[in-house]
């Protein structure tokens, strides 16, 4: 089933589409180009952002997949180590993207349920100081983590004591708004114990492309050089800019209704006998198990209902975006109700 107006597309925030305040910056947009480092609107964004965070300099990039192998490659050489959620995107979903293309050693290590890794699981993962081993040398962390926003507390406790073992600490912030909207703090003091940080604005922000990635001016100079080698030179790019910087002027601000339908969401369908939903509902994400004997047909009803969703196994996400409003929501969860009141017992 393709996406179209008439389709609830709860697969990802990454479908929301551009709104008409972005297809109008795109259109008015002044731009130059940007690999001369002459495109205002681009450097407009990169100011912005640097702003938000705290950070002496910020680069715009393609993806976040982009910015988070800019940022290994900027801070490791080849052959050493950087420590990471077993789970977490850069290790599992980027194509491993930084030992194919970098050389570097990842070291996983596994994440409790409530997605804060244990610093003694951290501590462990470092490599002795014998040339058997590589060396140990950056801490990579995710906030949020599938939904969950990771205490400020926790995260800068990881942060120091890495640094006190001589580690540097990147955060994936893809979601990382919507980590501070649930945290209630700002952006600045998201970053404040962190070396670089890569944050997304094609997912809930509904830009259509775009991560940037912030840190030192030394950092992002060099980072610079190595988005060059891979290929995210972008010449005009104030037209995908200025999407960026409506999203964080206009879109910031209602990240929490989709936290507010996501929750609204989890409780409704904590109700329906057959759906199972194991946990309250993180940021925007909601999980939950139907039947397993149901799960694929359950799947085709909602397709049925032009509802698209992940049709993992055993758990379901369903996530919230600014194309879901209050009657998606009701038609998902009217959708659900049909399903298990046709099904019998």
């Amino acid at each position: 089933m393709l996406p179209t107006d008439s389709v609830i597309d709860l697969r990802s925030d990454t479908v929301t589409r551009p709104s008409q305040a972005m297809i109008e910056a795109m259109s008015s947009a002044v731009v130059g180009d940007d690999v001369y480092g002459d495109d205002p609107t681009v450097n407009q964004l990169e100011q912005e952002m640097s702003e938000l965070t705290g950070m002496e300099s910020a680069m715009f990039v393609s993806s976040g997949t982009q910015s988070n192998l800019c940022a290994l490659l900027s801070h490791l050489q080849r052959g050493e180590q950087f420590i990471i959620g077993a789970d977490y995107h850069v290790f599992k979903y980027e194509a491993c993207g930084s030992a194919v293309l970098g050389g570097l050693a990842p070291q996983p290590i596994s994440i409790p349920s409530n997605g804060q890794l244990s610093w003694n699981d951290v501590l462990a993962a470092i490599a002795p100081d014998d040339y058997h081993f590589p060396i140990s040398k950056l801490l990579s962390l995710e906030n949020t983590f599938n939904g969950m926003p990771i205490p400020l507390s926790h995260q800068n406790m990881l942060a120091q004591n890495a640094r006190q073992h001589g580690l540097i600490v990147h955060l994936d912030g893809a979601r990382a708004f919507n980590a501070i909207i649930a945290l209630d703090i700002s952006m600045k003091t998201l970053c404040e114990e962190l070396d670089s940080i890569s944050i997304c604005l094609s997912k809930g922000l509904g830009a259509p492309v775009g991560s940037v990635l912030c840190g030192s001016a030394e950092f992002i100079a060099k980072a610079r050089r190595y988005r060059k080698m891979l290929g995210g030179g972008l010449r005009q790019a104030g037209l995908l800019a200025a999407c960026g910087l409506v999203a964080l002027r206009q879109e910031v601000p209602r990240l929490g209704e989709d936290h507010d339908r996501a929750q609204r969401l989890a409780l409704a369908l904590q109700e329906i006998d057959g759906i199972n939903v194991p946990e309250a509902a993180r940021t925007n994400m909601v999980y939950i198990e139907p039947r397993e004997k149901d799960a694929d047909a359950f799947h085709q009803h909602l397709e049925r209902h032009n509802i698209l969703i992940n049709a993992s196994k055993p758990k379901m996400r369903l996530v919230m975006h600014r194309d879901i409003d209050d009657s998606c929501v009701q038609k998902f969860i009217d959708a659900c109700a049909s399903y298990y009141r046709m099904k019998p017992v």
